[in-house]
């Protein structure tokens, strides 16, 4: 019980911790990302050598390179930032450097991620295969080209996939019943009210976490809008600008006012007084008023992970195990496992580019539907 007191503990504290988050995100870098930002941004973004700079070409600079920086989504940025510092202290242990780029150096370093000397862990193949992108990511912006098909990489990552490749971990589904008896859980105080409308926005629209919290009331309420919502007597309509470019998702009302997303999202703006600006933010320690600020997209996977627990999902394994089981993924994979529709409209719901991907987030649905034992005569 004291673990889950603890669990719960952190949603209900989730507000305050959020904005210890954002202060630490925002807290200025070290020397050496300064240097790496500037030495990339140099790279990349500068004035021809025959051209003399000026204060309005400098400016423009500036311009360009916040263009440049805005080309990919923040979090991959903070991870291609993460992969080139990890990997130019690993040349520096090495007594090599970075620059230019060095095949045989990389397949070194590759064979490293995957067997490593000394306490650290092991990585998965996903994630070295995401490391050589933040890599290959950062090279082109210093002006070099990796070559990932070069023998010294690709027959090294071959070998590694080959010994230690696993299936990819999927986060468990959130199926109707378990979503009506987390929304069930939720008390109907002002966070409450929020957090009800946060699941079942979120489970309804096939939403990722970022495209949750990112959402505002109106469109060009802030700088760091990912999206607004309008609202009809047949559902909400959410524009979103996600990972594969803006698209509009439709999120109709329910059939009751406990487990409508739409009624409950009405709810949150009225009595959190919410009529410009972010749509989910913080509330004061207090609970009686919502505050301006942002919530953060890791609200949205603590949030799942209390209200699981705190509704008895899954109560015939560990805490742990239930915990690892479920996040903010397994809203968006419920939907694509829940709803009983053709294959398309998930797919355009969950804004997918192929049905492949569609099928992966499909947990249970499906299965065994087409038997081609039977249809083999057997």
């Amino acid at each position: 019980m004291g673990s889950l007191t603890n669990n719960r503990t952190k949603i209900e504290d989730s507000d305050a911790s959020d904005a210890e988050i954002s202060s630490s995100a925002s807290d200025a870098p070290n020397s050496d990302e300064r240097d790496d930002r500037t030495s990339r941004d140099g790279a990349s973004i500068a004035l021809p050598t025959r051209v003399v700079g000026s204060g309005a070409l400098d400016r423009l600079i500036d311009t360009a390179r916040d263009y440049a920086e805005a080309s990919t989504a923040e979090n991959t940025n903070k991870a291609y930032a993460a992969d080139w510092k990890h990997f130019t202290r690993w040349c520096r242990l090495k007594g090599t450097e970075p620059l230019p780029p060095s095949p045989e150096m990389i397949g070194l370093y590759v064979a490293d991620l995957a067997a490593p000397t000394g306490k650290a862990s092991a990585l998965s193949v996903s994630t070295i295969e995401r490391r050589l992108s933040g890599l290959a990511w950062n090279y082109r912006q210093r002006g070099f080209t990796l070559d990932r098909k070069d023998r010294h990489i690709a027959t090294v990552l071959a070998g590694i996939k080959r010994k230690h490749a696993r299936p990819p971990v999927q986060k468990e589904a959130i199926l109707p019943e378990n979503i009506q008896a987390m929304v069930a859980s939720l008390p109907f105080d002002l966070r409450g009210l929020r957090d009800r409308a946060i699941l079942l926005l979120g489970y309804a629209g096939g939403l990722r976490r970022s495209e949750i919290v990112s959402l505002d009331v109106n469109k060009d309420d802030t700088p760091d809008s990912g999206g607004w919502l309008e609202i009809f007597e047949g559902g909400v309509l959410l524009t979103l600008n996600s990972k594969t470019g803006w698209r509009e998702v439709e999120v109709g009302r329910g059939s009751s006012d406990q487990t409508c997303p739409v009624h409950a999202l009405e709810q949150w703006l009225h009595f959190g007084r919410i009529d410009f600006g972010p749509v989910f933010v913080r509330i004061s320690r207090n609970g009686k008023r919502a505050l301006e600020a942002r919530l953060s997209d890791k609200h949205v996977a603590r949030l799942v992970k209390a209200t699981v627990l705190k509704s008895g999902i899954r109560a015939d394994l560990p805490e742990a195990k239930r915990l690892a089981m479920f996040s903010g993924h397994s809203l968006r994979a419920g939907l694509a496992s829940s709803a009983e529709v053709d294959e398309r409209y998930i797919q355009k719901q969950l804004g997918h580019t192929s049905a492949e991907m569609t099928r992966r987030y499909q947990r249970r649905r499906d299965r065994f539907r087409v038997n081609l034992t039977k249809a083999a005569g057997l």
